[in-house]
């Protein structure tokens, strides 16, 4: 893995709250595109909505293996919070079990990058998981995302790396702590490029990762400029 930051990247949701991004791509979700639900926070009926989602969302678990529909309460839970302002108002207008922290949580879910709320509605980053990745910020976020998906971290792992972070410890570090390396991925490539990139790292007494890094760096790049 290089060393080079990743300065530029989103790691917060760049569309408006509410929208239904990635519940509403029937690549990604298929039937349950169909059912996506926007939610307007400037919109009193669309906000009546979300409060009402919301306060079903807090007390029903029937849903808890649907990651489409755990997104579908993230949003609500956002967009009820943007309309009325703040956390404590979002649970009083919710009521039922809809407290400040189950609201909280589930708007920082809905504020991940598309990159990683696209694994969340997939199935490969579970929504339990999903909110603590939340709890984090900046590149961190992204690095422990993506540890989840190669190194199928259960979600007490990623508890536990995610307060490391918030108390101030690098997510190398922390992902150490629990017998992770950070930027360890396995790859399948076509057999004539692996056959190639063996000979070459051997002519040229490099690693085969240093040399697949090097020519990532320099494709990722223009595809930033591009």
């Amino acid at each position: 893995m290089t060393d080079r930051p990743d300065e530029g990247l989103p790691t917060d949701r760049e569309s408006p709250v509410g929208r239904p991004v990635i519940r509403g791509d029937p690549t990604l979700t298929g039937e349950h595109a169909e059912r996506a639900v926007a939610f307007d926070p400037d919109d009193p009926e669309s906000l009546e909505q979300a409060a009402q989602t919301v306060a079903k969302f807090s007390q029903n678990t029937a849903g808890a293996d649907d990651n489409v529909y755990m997104l579908r309460g993230a949003a609500a839970c956002a967009a009820l919070v943007r309309g009325e302002g703040s956390y404590k108002a979002a649970a009083e207008r919710a009521g039922g079990d809809a407290t400040v922290a189950f609201i909280r949580k589930w708007s920082r879910v809905h504020d991940l990058p598309r990159s990683i709320r696209r694994h969340v509605a997939m199935g490969e980053i579970a929504p339990t998981a999903a909110k603590h990745v939340a709890r984090v910020s900046g590149e961190a976020r992204l690095l422990l995302a993506w540890a989840i998906l190669d190194h199928d971290m259960t979600v007490r792992q990623v508890r536990s790396v995610a307060s490391a972070i918030n108390d101030g410890t690098d997510v190398e570090r922390a992902l150490a702590a629990e017998g992770i390396p950070l930027g360890e991925i396995t790859l399948r490539i076509d057999r004539r490029v692996y056959c190639e990139l063996r000979r070459q790292a051997a002519l040229d007494g490099k690693d085969p990762g240093e040399m697949v890094a090097e020519a990532l760096s320099g494709y990722l790049d223009s595809r930033q400029q591009s």
